[in-house]
């Protein structure tokens, strides 16, 4: 089946022969001996309804660039705040961490927050703890060394806020802060994040200009070097926030609050309705909210907040599979009153997009089902003209996130920016990798299964080699890598297929997939097998994740 490929490599002149044989005649016969019927059409007409479809996905990406530089002259504008508050006359903010069982990593994110520069008179910390194991007595312990000044700082503004009832998971439990809430301003931290002294007085003054409801600062990485996982996870996070945050900002169009390293306006949230739970991403759906109400949303690309990445292939799936069903969910609630409100139409198409990206993990699943059949079918057309439809959705779909995430790390890293190009499969197989969960996220949204909010587990780990303390917090398996080992082993067969029908331009793109499935399911499987070696004796936490995650 090499055969050809041989002489293309043997022979000096093997190129030109092999390009004339295998392309140049079939030039105008799309169909050759071939002869289309029904149960062909009927495979290849949802093959290609999908490929358009992750094709204008992917277009999209290259909108959020352009618009990004672009708008480039409106960053400058919003970078300093047009208005700041007369010296002594800064608004009273509070600061409200919402912590789940993270008892490794708490006493850190009160330490940073007390440590904030700020006037202690128009400031109050909030830990709102939810925890349902000994977290919630070191919490209290810490609070209280905090709250009396036997931590060797002064006495600080904070108090320790426990519900025995998760009615609402962090949704609830910053509604119910704020029932207490003293601040016109209320800042929120997740318990991964270890804030800058500075960021207070960074972000506050943004809040002089009429109407601004929300500050969102940039994400940076506290353990970004940990592993290679990291690396990846850092980068995808940095595309995030740099092209979609930065470009929809300095464009003017709807970006959502990320749940932690924010900013409200108090007003802002009571006017949207405030906090609600109907969704996992509550942080997502009050931006909505807020933001057809007429507030305004500011973000800052040079103000950054480290957290910690998650460190385990099973805790990277949790997170976005959370974020996935909760994207859908909230598009289910808000594009009806989105598309009939009286926003522009770029506005609207910018929601659009944005709440209903994660419906491209389904559509891999069918372009996965389907790819085989396709190839099977559409090899008696000719190569070129297989080459001529593929590759410009190949390069909108596939070529596009690539590009994508070299930008972002361009705009970050100018000196370093080139490394990133040794990530790119990586990326791209990534992604391919959290099709299965996140596919199985999606489809609960769309169908309306209920789930509980599965918090990311924070392990308070930062360099390589260190070790965590908390592996009670770790979930378990369930047969997901085992179906994403096999869908691999699918695509390695497809990869052979290819090669023996000298179909060598679908290689690359088909050994993502197999690189992406098995990077997934190995160390997910391999995660799980030291896990239980390492943990004999100990007690496993296994709620509130689902099993199979």
């Amino acid at each position: 089946m090499f055969s050809s490929l041989a002489v293309l490599l043997a022979n000096p002149h093997g190129l030109k022969y092999y390009w004339k044989t295998h392309y140049t005649s079939q030039i105008y016969n799309f169909h050759g001996e071939y002869r289309w019927n029904a149960f062909d059409v009927a495979l290849l007409v949802p093959y290609f309804i999908v490929m358009v479809i992750l094709a204008f996905y992917g277009i999209h990406r290259y909108q959020l660039v352009w618009l990004y530089y672009r708008n480039k002259r409106n960053e400058a504008k919003s970078a300093e705040p047009p208005m700041r508050y007369p010296e002594g006359e800064l608004p009273s903010i509070t600061i409200q961490l919402p912590i789940y069982n993270e008892q490794f990593v708490i006493d850190r994110l009160i330490d940073a927050c007390c440590r904030l520069d700020y006037p202690r008179d128009r400031f109050d910390i909030q830990v709102l703890d939810d925890s349902t194991d000994e977290t919630k007595d070191v919490a209290a312990a810490i609070v209280q060394r905090y709250a009396t000044g036997t931590n060797g700082l002064e006495p600080q503004p904070i108090v320790h806020i426990h519900r025995t009832n998760r009615y609402g998971f962090k949704a609830g439990a910053l509604e119910n802060g704020l029932k207490t809430a003293k601040g016109e301003l209320v800042a929120i931290f997740d318990a991964d994040f270890v804030p800058p002294t500075t960021w207070l007085m960074d972000t506050v003054h943004h809040f002089a200009e009429p109407r601004v409801g929300l500050v969102q600062t940039r994400w940076t990485h506290l353990n970004r070097d940990y592993s290679f996982l990291t690396q990846v996870e850092a980068i995808l996070l940095d595309g995030h926030f740099v092209l979609e945050h930065g470009g929809r900002s300095r464009a003017g169009v709807f970006f959502n609050f990320n749940g932690t390293a924010g900013m409200w306006n108090r007003k802002a949230i009571d006017e949207a309705g405030g906090w609600e739970h109907d969704t996992l991403t509550e942080d997502t759906d009050l931006s909505y909210r807020a933001q057809l109400k007429g507030w305004k949303f500011k973000y800052l690309q040079d103000v950054e907040c480290p957290a910690e990445l998650p460190i385990e292939m099973t805790a990277f799936k949790t997170q976005q599979a959370r974020w996935a069903k909760g994207l859908i969910q909230v598009g289910k609630k808000s594009l009806p009153r989105i598309l009939r409100s009286n926003i522009s139409w770029h506005q609207k198409l910018e929601a659009w997009y944005h709440l209903t990206a994660n419906i491209s993990y389904p559509l891999m699943i069918i372009l996965s089902v389907l790819l085989m059949p396709a190839m099977i079918i559409r090899s008696w057309q000719g190569p070129l003209q297989m080459l001529l439809i593929d590759l410009p959705l190949f390069l909108a779909s596939t070529a596009s996130v690539s590009t994508f995430y070299l930008v972002s790390q361009k705009e970050l890293y100018p000196k370093t920016w080139y490394k990133t190009f040794l990530y790119v499969p990586f990326l791209m197989s990534l992604g391919v990798g959290l099709t299965i969960t996140n596919t199985k996220a999606v489809l609960e949204a769309l169908f309306g299964i209920k789930s509980a909010f599965a918090r990311t587990p924070k392990y308070n780990v930062a360099k390589k080699g260190e070790k965590s303390q908390a592996k009670k917090y770790r979930k378990r398996l369930g047969i997901i890598p085992w179906i994403e080992l096999a869908i691999g082993c699918y695509f390695a067969a497809t990869i052979w297929y290819a090669i023996s029908t000298e179909n060598y331009f679908t290689v690359p793109f088909l050994f993502l997939f197999v690189l992406g499935y098995w990077y997934t399911g190995l160390l997910s499987l391999f995660q799980g097998l030291f896990e239980r070696k390492g943990n004999r004796g100990d007690e496993m936490h296994e709620k509130p994740y689902p099993v199979g995650i």
